[in-house]
């Protein structure tokens, strides 16, 4: 731990699959509650159904300081203050107890773990360092049992969510504050822009690696490859477009056969998810040394790379089923039918779900089998080792054993990050509304987080549909922001499991449920499109609130100029380059402009949200940390509107062309479909 007696402002760093299908238990209407569905379809490739980092002394970039007789001494650690912890004594009194533990959420494991108290015969105590400026919850945990009690001398208390109250300790700061050591590296994840590019529909940069298989053309290969990636990495684009991550879909081989799906269409495995050879690069994409060089490209554009890892399953043409059928589990649900998920074994059942198959010719691994999850594991490693990359994108991760999450948590801990010195990131995807679902997979030894979508499905229902109010979204987030803890989640709009967003912005949405896969147009009346730029604005609010709070906002391939299409794998259609509408120009230069404006606050990155109002068609809110405060205000509705909350004091919009000045303290007027970005001059 560093220790300092200076309150030092943060310095800040400024770096310039297949989804789970919803589950067929879970009814359809409600925001969190994804429709019903049909078995798995095969075209959809897979499976349906204290985390930043600061450097210690010396590590990042900052000059010892010099001591009084001319000695370099230590200088006060350079941490943000979410890495910061003021040490605060727990006291409980002595009543004859065998054992004490303070119980809270001032650490990842305060609730399971806790602090151990000792005892002077009088009272018990224990010293445990808190966040900075945050306040905790806590109980006290008397001989071990589970009759946890509150603080008897803190009369502050809230509602545990069973029944009884959690004491409640006011946030503090303080003088002589400590940095979380155990946070290694350069980057904080928490500033990451994820771009998600799928890469056989991304770009073709070497036309020798083209090769089709026959099936339609939407389902076969397009000829996309990492030399074409590399080509738009060495043109700028990412970071023209403000992004500092790219999350490339999964690089390992894959079969050259077909599948058919459940709408009658065979498909390739474009999408990457019917792995075959598991240490060799998929052909389509290029050598192991192009991907290498794509990597090194992203480096030195100050850009991290990502890759989707497929752990769940192989194609039943892959050597590795052949050789160790032992490995995986067997398609039978020992009731005389298959175990293939949605059919004869269940998505959703907790013990079926780990060991269905999502076809029947994608084997399932049994990662319950220690020589399974060694070679899947090793696997993993070696991809890291080989390519450079920094971090993974975990599918299907509620279809996988926990074993397997914490094996791979605990080897990247052990092999890569000692080398690296960087915090290597690994998000999951859970294709559900359910937030417990999704937490928890999200702790120090499994995720740091996965992409939100309860969060999603509630943004496209009140800023893209207009189905629901602001004031959902409002009291939505209200809850939302600090239900993952500390975790970082990935915020989005679309991805590659969902039609394209545009179509829902449209001012007569083409799907009017936000769970919509979007199949029924995904071969035929697909969506073309949308005429002017109302459709294109309303995308830029989504966009807009994403960029303007916390987690890692993710931009889908080609929602940077709302390309159509409808569900997969028209959602999948070849990037569009050019000949861009007016709609499509405006929805560029905005993310442009939003990439700007996140890199240039840290507020809007790191800091604490507060509504400030919320109605029908408008909403506002703070973003503020230790070194600012930011207000946003939106305004969905299709006429000018007057946002309340603002405080009185005169800003600058940072969206308005120029700089536009605005006055707080009343309502602050917001054009249709628009928003303001509001920061003391």
């Amino acid at each position: 731990m560093l220790r300092s007696r200076l309150l030092v402002p943060p310095m800040f760093l400024l770096l310039a699959a297949c989804g789970d299908a919803p589950l067929q238990s879970e009814s359809q209407g409600s925001m969190t509650t994804p429709p019903d569905t049909t078995p798995y379809d095969p075209s959809q490739g897979g499976s349906v159904g204290t985390y930043s980092t600061t450097g210690t002394a010396g590590e990042t970039g900052e000059t010892p300081t010099t001591t009084d007789d001319g000695t370099t001494g230590e200088p006060p650690p350079m941490c943000d203050d979410a890495e910061k912890r003021c040490d605060h004594v727990f006291s409980y009194p002595d009543g004859g107890e065998k054992s004490v533990d303070v119980m809270g959420n001032f650490a990842a494991d305060g609730w399971t773990v806790g602090a151990p108290m000792m005892s002077d015969g009088s009272k018990w105590t224990a010293t445990v360092p808190v966040p900075w400026d945050t306040a905790v919850e806590y109980k006290f945990r008397v001989d071990g049992s589970d009759a946890w009690v509150v603080d008897p001398a803190n009369p502050d208390t809230v509602d545990d969510g069973f029944g009884g109250k959690n004491s409640l300790l006011a946030a503090m700061t303080c003088e002589e504050f400590t940095c979380d050591s155990a946070l290694i590296g350069s980057f904080d994840w928490r500033d990451a822009v994820i771009y998600f590019v799928f890469v056989d529909r991304f770009e073709n940069g070497n036309k020798g690696n083209d090769k089709m298989i026959g099936v339609e053309g939407p389902a076969d290969w397009s000829g996309g490859d990492w030399a074409g990636v590399t080509s738009k990495i060495e043109a700028g684009y990412f970071n023209e477009l403000g992004v500092n991550t790219l999350w490339l879909t999964v690089p390992m081989d894959n079969t050259s056969a077909k599948g058919i799906g459940t709408d009658g269409h065979f498909y390739s495995a474009y999408h990457g998810y019917w792995p075959q050879n598991l240490d060799q690069p998929e052909e389509h994409f290029g050598t192991l040394q192009d991907l290498k060089d794509l990597v090194t490209a992203a480096h030195d554009h100050d850009l991290k790379v990502i890759l989707d890892y497929a752990m769940n399953h192989v194609h039943d043409s892959s050597p590795v089923y052949a050789d160790h059928k032992d490995w995986f589990w067997p398609n039978d649900n020992g009731k005389g039918g298959d175990c293939v998920c949605g059919m004869g074994c269940s998505w959703d059942d907790n013990v079926l779900n780990k060991r269905c198959w999502f076809t029947d010719y994608l084997p399932d691994f049994n990662f319950d089998n220690a020589a399974a999850r060694k070679f899947s594991i090793d696997n993993a490693v070696q991809w890291i080792k080989d390519t450079g990359v920094d971090g993974f994108r975990l599918d299907a991760v509620k279809h996988i054993a926990d074993s397997w999450l914490f094996d791979i948590r605990a080897r990247v801990k052990a092999e890569i990050e000692p080398t690296t010195m960087e915090h290597f990131y690994m998000v999951g995807e859970t294709f559900t509304g359910q937030q417990a679902t999704i937490k928890y997979y999200v702790r120090p030894d499994m995720l740091d987080g996965q992409f939100d979508f309860p969060l999603r499905m509630q943004m496209a229902a009140s800023v893209l549909i207009r189905k629901d109010t602001m004031q959902a979204l409002a009291g939505f987030m209200d809850q939302n922001d600090s239900y993952y803890g500390s975790g970082i989640m990935s915020t989005f709009i679309g991805n590659h499991d969902i039609p394209r967003a545009i179509h829902l912005a449209e001012d007569s949405p083409v799907w009017g449920d936000q769970w919509s896969d979007g199949k029924d147009k995904a071969w035929n009346g697909k969506p073309g499109l949308p005429a002017g730029t109302s459709a294109f604005e309303r995308m830029g609010l989504a966009f807009t609130i994403l960029f303007t709070t916390k987690g890692a906002p993710l931009v889908y391939y080609g929602d940077e100029v709302g390309m159509p299409g409808a569900g997969d794998p028209d959602n999948r259609r070849p990037m569009q380059w050019s000949g861009y509408s007016a709609g499509q120009e405006f929805l560029l230069q905005h993310l442009k402009d939003l990439g700007a404006i996140r890199a240039a606050h840290s507020a809007l990155r790191r800091g604490a949200r507060k509504t400030l109002s919320a109605g029908a068609d408008t909403f506002a809110y703070e973003m503020k940390d230790a070194m600012e405060t930011v207000y946003v205000v939106i305004n969905r509705g299709d006429a000018q509107a007057g946002v309340s909350g603002v405080p009185a004091g005169s800003y600058k919009d940072e969206l308005e062309l120029g700089g536009g000045m605005i006055d707080g303290g009343g309502d602050v007027s917001v054009p249709a479909r628009s928003a303001r970005i509001l920061v003391k001059p």
